[in-house]
């Protein structure tokens, strides 16, 4: 026979219900979730503006530089725009998974005043955040490239979303470690966003991959986002043409270990994040 587990009332008031841990975590990360929501999308009016503006501005000067410099809409198997839009928005999944990551344990410290909220948990909450809204925006632009004529419907569906979650459990990886070590030494705060412009220039979001040296092409390959933005391009166009060592095993090897990294700094740092 089922038991409800309460507590019995007495003089000094009413009974309790008493919750279990992961219904606790479950309202914690539902109201932190909300509070960010509600931040990132309307504390701003301009928010949805710049979430969508920045990307179509670095797709149109590209195209333009493109235009001017080269001829063709196509390029190694598939349409220009098109390759584009997938690789910026995947490097874009990454990145603001990371980023919004670093600033997460400072910008909640007040709420670790209770008990029930961990520094972990402002992270978590604003990478699937992050993840949804990049994800709510990817399928906007899939949407009105495909009314524009450009070829925007993948050929592998099923492929492209698992290459999408892939990337975004690299930046969730990247994220709940830097999240650690950024608290603890704020200089890596800096150097992390100093590094945004030369990981766009090395992921091969702007230009193609093949365009890089053959001598060179090793060394690309070590960075694990190259791996995430070429495999989601090759689940989206059929022709598309990529250099070898391209491994979705790769990538997801530095995924599992950075979040799991990520989860011993937290779990290593706990107080010290509280009271840094």
């Amino acid at each position: 026979m089922a038991t409800l587990d309460l507590t019995r009332s007495d003089a000094r008031g009413p009974a309790r219900v008493s919750r279990s841990p992961w219904r606790v975590t479950r309202s914690v990360w539902f109201a932190m979730f909300m509070r960010e929501a509600i931040s990132r999308t309307m504390a701003d009016r301009m928010g949805w503006f710049w979430m969508i503006f920045e990307p179509l501005a670095i797709i149109g000067v590209m195209v333009s530089v493109r235009g001017l410099f080269m001829s063709g809409r196509h390029i190694a198997g598939a349409d220009y725009v098109a390759w584009m839009v997938v690789g910026l928005m995947g490097f874009t999944l990454f990145r603001e998974n990371m980023m919004r990551s670093v600033g997460a344990v400072e910008a909640n410290r007040g709420l670790f005043a209770y008990r029930q909220v961990k520094p972990i948990d402002p992270v978590l909450v604003r990478c699937f955040l992050e993840g949804m809204l990049k994800t709510l925006i990817f399928l906007l632009f899939i949407g009105v490239g495909s009314l524009l004529k450009f070829e925007l419907i993948p050929d592998y569906p099923l492929g492209v979303v698992f290459d999408w979650l892939s990337l975004w459990a690299l930046g969730w990886g990247f994220g709940l470690t830097l999240s650690v070590c950024a608290d603890l030494v704020p200089e890596i705060a800096k150097v992390v966003r100093i590094l945004q412009l030369p990981l766009l220039l090395l992921s091969g979001v702007i230009f193609p991959v093949l365009y890089v040296p053959h001598e060179y092409r090793e060394y690309l390959l070590l960075n694990p986002i190259v791996h995430g933005l070429e495999s989601i391009r090759l689940s989206f166009f059929d022709g598309y043409h990529t250099i070898g060592g391209i491994s979705e095993t790769y990538l997801w090897f530095w995924a599992l270990g950075s979040i799991s990294l990520g989860l011993l700094l937290h779990a290593r740092f706990r107080d010290k994040l509280k009271a840094h």
